[in-house]
């Protein structure tokens, strides 16, 4: 973009939007779209409420993304979309229409179905609870429990990981590898297709590091932020890995999405 008009996406949804906003962020990523910014309204019940957001988005300019199950709701938002001119991209819609032409069904054209309490989402909620636990190597016990075990030096992503991949269900502990602690016996215990390595360039840890030290008003010439001592760390690091046999993942400029796909792939 090169000009400085302000632009808006706006997320509509009648459920909570997660799907749609999720699909616009993953494209805005893919953009440089510093002057963008995404609006998410969920729960819309009735068409006047499409007509009044509709009108709003024609003013603001940019575009609307929607997730609607409801057909009238759906409908009512194609006809806004053409008389004000706003291009409105129906997010769910093609998938269902793939879906009743190829399995010959008909969707429950209910919203929210995927938030019902079901024996998925309490996985899930069981999943967090045992990963929020066990992070950090809290309970180094746990590693036996766990689906998925993350060890890397501090600062690899190892945290965010976790959290991520237990929203998806899975039970995730990580261990910090640190060369003056010696790692649990636990972690020899396992099977190293369950164990995942991050590791990261040491120029990047580096400015992360740094960074960290500066959040919590710490001095720049801490250890913890020394190029030789983060070498050292991620040479310990990979040996151990080696030792175990896992799978070992470099995080650099990965997102948190990216580095997960990757290890769903290798526990598939």
């Amino acid at each position: 973009m090169t000009d400085d008009r302000h632009y808006e996406i706006t997320i509509c949804s009648d459920s909570v939007g997660e799907t749609a906003e999720a699909v616009v962020k993953a494209t805005m990523r893919q953009f440089d779209a510093h002057q963008v910014t995404t609006k998410r309204i969920g729960h819309i019940k009735h068409e006047d409420e499409i007509r009044i957001i509709m009108e709003a988005a024609a003013k603001r300019g940019g575009f609307v993304a929607y997730t609607l199950v409801q057909p009238e709701l759906r409908e009512m938002m194609k006809e806004e979309a053409i008389r004000l001119g706003v291009r409105a991209i129906d997010i769910m819609g093609p998938m269902m229409e793939a879906f009743i032409d190829t399995f010959n069904d008909s969707p429950k054209r209910k919203p929210g179905l995927q938030h019902e309490m079901d024996d998925d989402y309490f996985r899930r909620v069981e999943a967090i609870e045992f990963t929020v636990k066990c992070d950090d190597g809290r309970d180094t016990s746990s590693l036996l429990k766990a689906d998925i075990i993350l060890i890397g030096v501090s600062r690899t992503s190892k945290t965010p990981l976790s959290i991520f991949l237990a929203h998806k269900g899975h039970k995730v502990t990580n261990l910090p590898l640190v060369p003056e602690v010696k790692p649990p016996k636990e972690l020899f215990m396992l099977h190293g297709s369950r164990i995942i390595g991050l590791i990261m360039d040491p120029d990047k840890l580096l400015k992360i590091r740094t960074e960290r030290l500066k959040a919590v008003g710490l001095p720049n010439g801490a250890k913890y932020a020394a190029l030789d001592r983060i070498v050292e760390e991620l040479e310990y690091a990979q040996g151990i890995m080696k030792q175990l046999g896992c799978p070992i993942i470099n995080v650099t400029d990965k997102a948190i999405e990216e580095t997960a796909g990757i290890i769903l792939g290798y526990m598939s």
